[in-house]
């Protein structure tokens, strides 16, 4: 299995579109692996997570294969996670020789909001479509087994997490979240995973309810080896990070090596094999 991140950044940004702070600064500056577009993972080119508006420069820059990507699946409706506008361009007069259906998977909310837009129409029969997922429930996306969590996040939304696994490897893609609920810990217990992508939106910060620092994905980590779901071979990710957190890219990855923890940044391919 392999995950691109194709953005690592959190809602703004980093840096910020309107912050003048001395991390925006220096981020805008040094460029490279400090420029973090809005948050959004490829799943061996099959399963895309999350569609922020930065989606059409992913496509062009990092060359994803977007008219061929038929599952994508929403962690919350928040617009930097759902942009959901552009999907509408999968319509005839916007796109041609459209390659089968784009099928939308998220929550009740997201359902609410796809309806709203779209369902009133015809126009993206067979081209777009929006299924609603139940928490702790797998299912089966284009052949790999997809079990939507719950995530800690917007407290007037069920906001989602996702374990994603192919034969004998077991992804856990988990942001926007602070400490999983109870409930997501105990569906995690016992099951082995090899790859743990974790949200680091505070950096620095213990935050923890609605985000995490790295205090926090340190007790994540922790918990995970409690409930033997990680051992020394699990890779774990950090991304989605906010200019509120303050580091840049190398001091966050001096922070977290002696965790043996990967720091993401844009186009950034982790695999296990």
């Amino acid at each position: 299995m392999k995950i691109k991140y194709l953005g690592t950044g959190s809602a703004a940004g980093f840096p910020a579109q309107f912050c003048n702070c001395q991390y925006c600064k220096s981020a805008k500056a040094l460029g490279g692996k400090n420029i973090r577009t809005r948050s959004q993972a490829l799943i061996d080119d099959k399963l895309l997570i999350d569609y922020p508006s930065d989606s059409y420069m992913h496509f062009v820059e990092q060359n994803v294969d977007l008219p061929h990507i038929h599952a994508l699946l929403i962690t919350h409706t928040h617009q930097d996670h759902l942009y959901l506008e552009d999907l509408g361009l999968r319509s005839l007069g916007f796109s041609l020789d459209i390659d089968g259906e784009l099928c939308v998977y998220g929550n009740d909310a997201v359902l609410r909001k796809y309806n709203a837009m779209y369902g009133a129409g015809d126009h993206l029969k067979g081209k777009l479509v929006c299924k609603e997922l139940t928490e702790f429930v797998p299912v089966d996306i284009e052949g790999y087994e997809v079990t939507p969590l719950l995530a800690n996040h917007d407290k007037n939304e069920k906001c989602f997490i996702y374990l994603v696994k192919k034969d004998d490897t077991t992804l856990l893609y988990g942001n926007d979240t602070g400490f999983f609920p109870e409930s997501t810990w105990e569906h995690l217990r016992g099951k082995k995973l090899q790859m743990v992508s974790l949200d680091c939106s505070y950096i620095k910060y213990k935050e923890g309810t609605n985000h995490m620092g790295i205090p926090d994905v340190l007790e994540v980590k922790k918990r995970l080896y409690e409930l033997q779901c990680a051992d020394d071979a699990t890779k774990f990710i950090v991304t989605h990070f906010s200019h509120i957190g303050q580091w840049l890219h190398e001091e966050i990855v001096e922070a977290v090596t002696p965790h043996h923890i990967t720091v993401a940044y844009d186009g950034l391919e982790v695999a296990y094999k």
